[in-house]
């Protein structure tokens, strides 16, 4: 697999990373241990080195999985973790005081298994401790060698400049895809100027643009999707629209739905690396086939032409998690 930098920061990752989140927590019951490290080795076997947790995915559960899934390879990888609710618990709230950036991450690499942290993000911004505050936090972690580089995830355009002037953030995570641009407006051009790679989580579209969900789809009662206003079952059904298009052109190309939707992602710029997530070894190997699909400028613009005309329904958080992003 092609490997790409994150922005100016020296970090190599390959092109397309795993998303851990799914195989411990938010899509219903945890994936039965074994299954979990052999899905996550047989990413590493078709070359994924980059490979996304954080201490909130069932308060430090999923780190653990993935430092001993990854431990046989370590040194290469690249694991990228995050800081920020309290007690590792989205119910909580936010929480990244200086003293709690620390406690984490010492608790981090005991669950991961290693010496030192890739990739720290801070997971969501806290509005009660200053921006400078986070980043001088991570910059003293880097000086002691136990973290290499410092993101941030699903922050607005202010937190960003002020994090960066403080300590280089390497890389800004949050959501992009065919059914969620807004980016697009004034992050990406942030990102390019600042010399930041952006990771985006959820390029399928949390499942929908596999394909796979439609209107009648039920979900696990643990499953977050059931109160994403997106996911409701009136605006699945309008939203089918998009991926029936999306079907068409992924036909056309000889590949699928969720291969065309990740490989649009990657034509967007050289310096994003998309985590989608599965708990499915075939839907593994097929999100990594993405990778190997080059766009041509013709194709990038009949997609763009073919699915501007759809507006997608639905909001893609409910209220109370809106309210956490873009500070």
């Amino acid at each position: 697999m092609q490997k790409r930098m994150l922005g100016n920061s020296g970090l190599e990752v390959s092109a397309m990373g795993l998303g851990c989140m799914g195989l411990s927590y938010g899509y219903g019951p945890a994936t039965n241990k074994a299954d979990a490290i052999a899905l996550i080795r047989a990413a590493f076997e078709q070359g994924v080195t980059f490979f996304d947790t954080a201490e909130a995915y069932a308060q430090g559960e999923n780190e653990t999985l993935l430092g001993e899934a990854l431990a046989p390879f370590r040194d290469q990888v690249v694991i990228a973790t995050k800081f920020g609710f309290e007690g590792g618990d989205v119910q909580q709230g936010v929480n990244s005081k200086p003293d709690n950036i620390r406690a984490v991450t010492e608790a981090a690499l005991k669950r991961l298994r290693t010496d030192r942290i890739d990739l720290l993000y801070q997971h969501r911004v806290d509005p009660e401790v200053p921006m400078e505050d986070v980043a001088g936090a991570v910059k003293t972690l880097i000086e002691q060698g136990k973290v290499k580089h410092f993101g941030l995830s699903e922050a607005g355009v202010e937190s960003i400049r002020r994090a960066h002037a403080v300590q280089p953030v390497a890389a800004l995570q949050s959501e992009y895809s065919l059914w969620w641009r807004e980016p697009e407006h004034a992050i990406l051009p942030l990102l390019a100027e600042l010399g930041i790679g952006f990771v985006p989580f959820s390029p399928l579209g949390k499942g929908f643009l596999t394909g796979a969900i439609d209107a009648s789809t039920g979900f696990d009662q643990t499953d977050f999707r059931n109160i994403v206003p997106r996911f409701s079952e009136e605006n699945r059904k309008a939203n089918q629209a998009l991926v029936d298009v999306l079907k068409q052109i992924a036909a056309s190309l000889n590949a699928t739905p969720a291969q065309i939707a990740l490989a649009w992602l990657l034509a967007q710029k050289p310096w994003i690396a998309p985590i989608p997530g599965t708990t499915k070894l075939p839907r593994l190997t097929e999100n990594i086939g993405g990778a190997a699909i080059a766009l041509s400028a013709e194709n990038l613009r009949d997609i763009e032409a073919r699915l501007a005309p759809i507006a997608v329904q639905g909001e893609r958080y409910p209220a109370h998690l809106q309210a956490r992003v873009g500070k």
